[in-house]
């Protein structure tokens, strides 16, 4: 039977002390099973992405243990950035990568939930596919108004009750949106202009919600520190909307107001053949390649063969 691999990528509303980003990527760590893969944090987004994998109890056990940290040692109260949140521990996806699917993963996503809010008094909004209704799908609705205007929300608007937990804001962590969702990529644009109305505009017409690309969020922020602004972006679907094409539609949109893109970053983990396809776009690829001819991949396939002639299993993630 195929072992289940379950990605967990939270992101947490630090970006600026690296002792807390330590403390909280050390709580997640020590759960047995669990592989930490990937940390990175941006200081005017004010905001860090941990990226984590094992099997699904470890990786629940280390989701708990890493919103636990983060809700001792972040207070939302002084915190700004540039980017939208409502939580210390903003938002906890599930992600499937073998042995597993989305909607398997959606009762775990509960249980998840329910013990971040009755143990540590943090109200939770489930989304993607734990979603309870069609507008809390989608993460951006229930980030609205920020953690500054979370209790209104809740207040005014039966849609932004929490799922479980009180209708209360906790004074200090906010809320936690827990979710389940297929991999996505995080692609962000930094363009040569301090100017956000412009990355604002850019974004609003680069997004699926105003006509733009297909299974694409964005938003435009300032980077303060850069003296620039990015258009930041989540690919929800990259087989639908590639990397490239949501890169050239920025940038051809930005040659409306005269700005040029000054550069463009991955935040946390990518899948290959995302990038691959980028390759073969730019480079007009074309039959008889194929993707068998990347060396690695044809060592990986020598190796795997060597292994089950040898009669051994497949390393697993978390083992090694």
């Amino acid at each position: 039977m195929e072992s289940v691999l379950v990605e967990c990528v939270p992101n947490f509303s630090e970006g600026r002390r690296p002792e807390v980003i330590a403390a909280i990527t050390e709580a997640i760590a020590k759960v047995k099973g669990v592989r930490v893969l990937d940390t990175e944090s941006d200081e005017d987004h004010h905001r860090c992405v941990i990226t984590f994998a094992g099997p699904l109890e470890p990786v629940l056990e280390a989701a708990f243990a890493g919103v636990a940290e983060a809700v001792a040692r972040i207070d939302l109260r002084s915190h700004t950035g540039s980017h939208p949140r409502i939580g210390a521990a903003d938002v906890v996806p599930l992600v499937p990568i073998r042995g597993v699917t989305l909607q398997d993963l959606v009762p775990a996503a509960r249980r998840l939930g329910q013990r971040i809010a009755e143990e540590l008094g943090v109200p939770v909004f489930l989304y993607g596919e734990a979603a309870t209704s069609l507008k809390r799908r989608d993460l951006s609705f229930l980030r609205r108004g920020n953690f500054e205007g979370l209790q209104e929300a809740m207040d005014t608007d039966p849609e932004r009750r929490p799922d479980f937990g009180p209708a209360r804001v906790h004074p200090t962590a906010g809320g936690t949106v827990v979710g389940v969702r297929p991999p996505l990529v995080a692609y962000n644009v930094e363009l040569n202009t301090g100017e956000l109305e412009v990355a604002k505009e850019i974004a609003r017409r680069v997004r699926e919600s105003s006509g733009g690309l297909v299974n694409v969020r964005a938003i435009g922020v300032k980077l303060e520190k850069r003296g620039t602004t990015q258009v930041s972006m989540n690919l929800l679907d990259y087989r639908k909307t590639p990397v490239y094409r949501a890169f050239e539609l920025v940038a051809a949109e930005a040659r409306r107001f005269g700005v040029a893109v000054r550069s463009s970053e991955i935040v946390g983990l990518v899948p290959e053949d995302a990038l691959i396809e980028c390759a073969e776009y730019y480079l007009q690829l074309v039959p008889p390649w194929n993707r068998r001819q990347i060396l690695e991949r044809r060592l990986a396939e020598a190796e795997a063969a060597d292994r089950a002639e040898q009669g051994g299993l497949p390393q697993r993630a978390e083992d090694g």
